[in-house]
């Protein structure tokens, strides 16, 4: 019999009233110092940019202590962001981490981790022109870390048909790009994503995740403040707004715009760096196993 069918024993309302605690709670962290971060956006000079087009992916380089923004530059589209450290790709965005010490959807003010053993800030968001969205009656936000980014694999599985431009393979040949080499040869260095502009949430009924249109509009953007030197890539997806369906050519797709900003470096003079987690790495066992 399966578990969902199975009946309630006699104390169920007890086990079902039991309090919920928040899994790191709220304070236990440092937080940014956003009043220097607003002082160092107040310098900013445009350094670079790049388009990514639609139903593709770019990489770009961010050096620590400069900005970048995610740009809407013609109609609503939804981007997948990859990052890595420049220097070591081991050192990848961390999306369920980030999900467990922030929330569900990030905003201002929130960081996005690296993975173990480093569990860094890689960056942190310093400016949102979505940040007004807040949570919708669907219980739906903006700037997921649930979902995945959708892929070939799950495609052929859920469709049987092959597409070769969802996200998983736009980031798979901008990184190969990067790194001159096959998609197929770094495909495995990409990772879950920060939905950028996505609106997503879980269905009450079903709990299943969802996505909706998103409420992003030419000019919006969303701005982050590198903790470290940063390799990033952006797929511009193939569900455009997101509002239908994905994974296929469907749905009206426009490109989007990274922009890199170099800040006086006066203003970030007592900034505390990022640095790799402290921890022994011993996980129990004697000192020089």
């Amino acid at each position: 019999m399966s578990s969902r069918t199975q009946s309630a024993p006699a104390d169920a309302a007890l086990r079902r009233a039991a309090r919920p605690t928040i899994t790191y709670p709220a304070g236990s962290m440092p937080k940014p110092d956003m009043a220097v971060l607003e002082s160092a956006r107040r310098t900013m000079v445009r350094a670079h940019e790049i388009v990514v087009p639609p139903r593709d992916a770019r990489t770009f380089r961010v050096g620590r202590g400069q900005f970048f923004r995610i740009v809407s530059v013609e109609g609503p589209q939804v981007g997948d962001l990859n990052l890595w450290n420049a220097d070591d790709l081991s050192e990848r965005f961390f999306s369920g981490k980030t999900r467990a010490l922030h929330a569900t959807h990030v905003g201002v003010g929130d960081r996005l981790w690296s993975s173990m053993p480093h569990l860094r800030p890689m960056a942190t968001i310093s400016h949102d022109t979505l940040g007004w969205y807040g949570f919708d009656a669907d219980g739906a936000g903006v700037h997921d870390v649930i979902g995945t980014r959708c892929d070939p694999y799950a495609n052929l599985l859920l469709n049987g048909t092959d597409y070769d431009f969802c996200c998983h393979s736009n980031l798979s040949r901008a990184l190969g790009a990067e790194l001159k080499m096959p998609p197929r040869a770094v495909e495995h260095h990409v990772h879950d994503v920060l939905n950028v502009f996505m609106c997503t949430g879980f269905t009450k009924d079903t709990h299943q995740y969802f996505m909706k249109a998103s409420p992003v509009r030419p000019g919006d953007f969303l701005e982050f403040f590198a903790e470290i030197d940063l390799l990033g890539a952006l797929s511009a997806c193939p569900g455009g707004d997101c509002g239908a369906s994905h994974s296929s050519d469907a749905a009206a797709c426009y490109p989007l715009k990274v922009e890199i900003f170099e800040p006086d470096r006066t203003t970030l003079g007592g900034w505390p760096w990022s640095s790799p987690s402290a921890y022994h790495r011993r996980h129990g066992m004697p000192a020089g196993l």
